[in-house]
């Protein structure tokens, strides 16, 4: 029998201003309408709850307010009758009660059904209170025959409750159900006594499903997942009727419900390990979210596939198909889902057909009806890159097919077919004289620049014979237009003026103005009004650039300058690379003078009025390095290894420090897992059937979830127990108070302690909280009484909704001698953001992209008297608790400047940016800035707060 405990209430806001007296209250009973006496019960409910309990009320609503027929009457006196105090100071019932048992008794007997079906849920939330319901029980036992199916399942758990608290009020309630089980024909009804069994009599539940074996399959969808639970908890404890249920669970894989085909699958690999059942439970899942219509269902069942693939890989890996099939979803969450299940269930032996099937779905994502297709497709080209490195052998057979995608006008998508491009000719030197060539010949279809530039690269690099390079120059040269690109446009200018002067002679005479115009070479012409617009018509005019779209206006005309200087880069490395191979000097002084040409065509017009923006600083003196390095051909030999070599070496470098990372994060994740050696001993768990490691425990699973939902319990020593102490108050005050503030996941637990510094009693002791930033009081602590020199120890809860700097702040309120008001105000506690933002890494693409979506910005100076770059950067990662971006490579070497990219993940999903650039100054101290972006200002600016408080803390203390 369980002992009886004190219920717990909600408090409820109490909306009016003044709450009207007892009287008021008594006479409304008594005179009003049902729907005064509604609203009244309803404010004498709210007063209940929040703890004036009013007892004097008590006979008027049985007098004026039990007597009524109204429906919504009787189920708000349902719910006084639950809260309203039943005991008096003695702990006896109020005879008053009998009255209210006596009404029950006939609410449970009364010819509507409604009535009684409500008055049996009521029972329900009675049960702890034996005496009320004693002389209920042979009533409540009659409901169980009553003619409706609403009556009869509402009885049987009220019995159910009944049976559960005190077992002797209905000793023979597990007989009593099996009998009314297999006489019940309602659905409902029959789930209802089956869950009480299950519960109470599981050898009678048990017993039950083997009397109605055959027909499982053909039942409600209800009774048939208790059915599922019954089985998966009574193969626990007696694993004897296993073969049984096995073939009982197979036969539901097959029933029409997606919930108990979920349920079904899941239960089956916990009762076997055969191959053929998890192969029949995991093709369950798979078909359930084909099938399913909802997206966050179908996010939930591939999770569950992906646990069980896990443990059982060996045996789904072959249902790689079927799983690509769920690619046909339209919501791009769950096709990345079920991406990252297929390329982990890609071996060798499928590995074709996946490639296949996903290069068929890239081709589909062309057509313009597809949707989503841009995420889709750049989803596919990221999946087949990883396969493809992963599995040379479809390298070849993928690398042609995508870069038909270079020209996308999804800049995305491009730039990872150029990324996998770039990876490919790098791990597969035989490769490299294929795709150069196919890269080459797709030079015209790329109009992007930030493609362009991958393009160019890879060609420099990795183009080694005389006629790929000669086939470059010849792709190049279309792409560019006529050379020199300054005079070829002064043409275009000069031609489009022709055509016009019959148009001027005809057109009336309008006033120019003009100002005098530096020209590229230095001389001064006049500028007018009509010259400036002809020449914007000139730009804007698409068919004086058609096809030459690396001089268009969106390139180099349109100022994109850094990628003349890859170009120029990529030129200076072929003309290296001819010379050490051609044997012909004359042709290799004729290439080297065309590309000195394009280099000084470029600065030239990058000077010039043609181009919407002049060219920058930065790629003018990288262009001069590349001409000055033409121009010195067999002068430096240093010079023509930095560009033949160090640069493919640089990237080789990053390439295998992202293996390396890759490495260890997959080890990281293998280590988690339990590894059981071949000589380990062999663990039997209670000498049951099936073993330790093997099958997925649904149990096992939940507890798992809600270790992971609550973030799990961090152990911590004793010394860091004690950094969380907040002292509230001071040591001189009436009252001592300090908080222990614990974080847990989403919540901060406050633990406070209060110490009665005086000889005299505090009543009505109240610990008052309120906070500041995206902090919610969950709890608010109690009223109590405090003895001279006693100890309370009050928790309160506060639920944290984003990464922000909060403030607890708050007041303690009592009553001294003589009933005079006391206050003493707290001292702030401070929530420290660090507790919510963890390391996280990401590509130096999806940098970029938040970088560029973000629009929340937060710079911080630097002026550090640390020396080291290096160090520097390690403070700053260690105060903001963010990983680092940049390869460790990138950062090594002795350099007065240092550029890095960090990046941290909140528990909220809250990504925050921060880029690093100093440098060290010739007095041997860092100067610079950080940059932190992010997408809600509160993390941005409490960042920056934490990285001055970092450079104020390691400033040196001056005298």
């Amino acid at each position: 029998m369980a002992s009886p405990e004190a219920a717990c209430y909600t408090v409820v806001q109490d909306s009016t201003v003044e709450y009207p007296s007892a009287s008021e209250l008594r006479q409304a009973l008594e005179k009003g309408s049902d729907d005064v006496k509604i609203e009244t019960l309803r404010k004498i409910i709210t007063s209940t709850i929040n703890g004036n309990a009013q007892p004097t009320l008590m006979m008027p609503i049985i007098q004026y307010v039990l007597p009524s027929r109204n429906k919504q009457l009787k189920k708000l006196l349902h719910f006084y009758w639950e809260v309203c105090p039943k005991y008096d100071d003695n702990g006896k019932l109020k005879q008053e009660m009998i009255l209210v048992v006596n009404a029950i008794r006939n609410d449970l007997q009364h010819p509507n059904e409604w009535i009684r079906g409500a008055t049996l849920r009521f029972l329900q939330k009675i049960a702890k209170d034996a005496e009320l319901l004693e002389p209920l029980v042979p009533t409540c036992r009659s409901c169980l025959e009553h003619r409706h199916g609403y009556v009869r399942k509402n009885a049987v758990f009220a019995v159910y409750a009944i049976y559960r608290e005190f077992e002797h009020l209905i000793p023979d309630a597990p007989e009593l159900m099996s009998t009314f089980l297999a006489a019940e024909s309602d659905a409902s009804c029959k789930r209802n006594a089956f869950v009480f069994l299950a519960h109470c009599s599981m050898p009678k539940a048990v017993q039950y499903i083997m009397s109605i074996y055959e027909t499982i399959p053909s039942l409600e969808e209800a009774l048939q997942m208790s059915i599922i639970e019954v089985i998966r908890l009574d193969c626990k404890a007696d694993p004897s009727h296993r073969p049984r249920y096995i073939r009982c669970i197979f036969e539901l894989l097959n029933v029409n419900s997606n919930a108990v085909k979920y349920e079904a699958a899941t239960t089956l690999t916990t009762l076997t390990q055969n191959a053929t059942a998890v192969k029949a439970a995991a093709s369950c899942l798979i078909n359930l979210v084909i099938r399913e219509s909802d997206n966050n269902v179908k996010i939930i069942v591939l999770d569950r596939l992906e646990t069980l693939r896990t443990r059982q890989g060996h045996i789904i890996d072959g249902l790689i198909m079927d799983v690509l099939q769920i690619l046909s979803s339209a919501d791009i969450d769950v096709r990345r889902k079920a991406m990252s299940i297929i390329l982990s269930m890609t071996t060798s032996r499928n590995v074709e057909d996946v490639v296949l099937f996903l290069k068929k779905q890239l081709q589909k994502t062309q057509e313009s009806e597809f949707e989503k297709a841009p995420e889709y497709r750049q989803l596919l080209i990221q999946s087949i890159h990883i396969t493809a490195i992963k599995f040379s052998e479809v390298a070849a057979n993928v690398v042609h097919a995508l870069m038909d995608f270079l020209g996308d006008s999804n800049n995305p998508s491009a730039l990872d077919v150029v990324a996998f491009v770039r990876e490919v000719v790098e791990k597969f030197p035989h490769l490299r004289s294929a795709v150069t060539t196919r890269l080459t010949d797709k030079l015209h279809d790329i109009k992007s620049g930030k493609v362009f530039r991958g393009v160019l690269w890879i060609l420099g690099e990795y183009i080694e014979t005389v006629p790929d390079i000669q086939s470059f120059m010849q792709e190049t040269r279309k792409v560019l237009g006529e050379i020199p690109i300054l005079a070829s446009e002064q043409k275009l200018l000069d031609d489009a003026g022709a055509g016009e002067e019959e148009e001027e002679a005809s057109s009336p005479k309008v006033e120019t103005s003009s100002k005098p115009k530096v020209l590229a070479d230095g001389t001064y012409a006049s500028e007018t009004a009509y010259s400036v617009t002809k020449l914007e018509a000139v730009r804007a005019a698409p068919v004086n650039h058609a096809g030459i779209y690396l001089r268009g206006t969106a390139l180099l005309l349109g100022g994109d300058f850094f990628t003349g200087a890859v170009l120029s880069a990529a030129l200076t490395k072929l003309v290296l690379r001819f010379d050490q191979h051609a044997n012909d000097q004359s042709a290799s002084n004729a290439l080297r003078a065309e590309c000195m040409l394009i280099m000084t065509s470029i600065i030239r017009v990058g000077q010039s009025k043609f181009v919407t923006v002049h060219i920058d600083e930065d790629s003018s003196e990288r262009i001069m390095n590349c001409i000055k390095t033409l121009s010195e051909l067999e002068a430096e030999p240093a010079v023509q290894e930095i560009f033949l070599q160090d640069t493919k070496t640089a990237f080789s470098r990053m390439l295998g420090a992202q293996e390396k990372r890759a490495a260890e994060k997959k080890e990281s994740e293998s280590s988690k897992a339990t590894v059981v050696q071949v000589d380990d001993l062999l663990s039997f768990r209670q000498f049951t059937k099936k073993a330790v490691d093997e099958a997925i425990d649904v149990s096992v699973d939940c507890v798992l979830d809600v270790g992971r939902a609550t973030a799990g319990e961090a152990h911590e020593d004793f010394m860091s127990n004690l950094s969380r102490i907040s002292q509230l108050t001071g040591f001189s005050d009436p009252i001592y108070a300090e908080a222990y503030v614990k974080m847990h996941g989403f919540d901060i637990m406050l633990d406070v302690l209060l110490v009665n510094q005086t000889p005299n009693t505090m009543q009505n002791l109240c610990l008052d909280f309120a906070t500041l930033g995206d902090l919610k009081i969950v709890e608010r602590p109690s009223v109590y009484t405090l003895g001279p020199h006693g100890f309370q120890s009050i928790k309160a809860t506060i639920k944290v909704s984003s990464t922000e700097t909060g403030v607890i702040f708050g007041s303690i309120l009592w009553e001294g001698a003589n009933m005079s008001e006391a206050c003493v105000i707290l001292n702030d506690i401070h929530i420290d953001i660090m507790d919510y933002i963890k390391p996280a890494y990401c590509n130096e693409a999806q940098f970029r992209s938040m970088w560029t979506e973000f629009e929340w910005e937060n710079r911080v100076n630097v002026d550090n008297p640390m020396s080291d770059p290096r160090e520097y950067l390690k403070h700053v990662m260690k105060a903001t608790n963010m990983s680092c971006l940049t390869p460790e490579g990138a950062t090594s070497g002795d350099c007065d400047f240092l550029s890095a990219n960090m990046y941290a993940r909140s528990l909220f999903g809250e990504d925050a940016l921060a880029n690093l650039s100093i440098e060290r100054t010739p007095a041997g101290t860092i100067t610079g800035h950080v940059r932190i972006r992010s997408k809600t200002q509160g993390i941005a600016l409490s960042l920056g707060d934490k990285i001055t408080m970092a450079q104020k803390n390691n400033s040196p203390l001056s005298v």
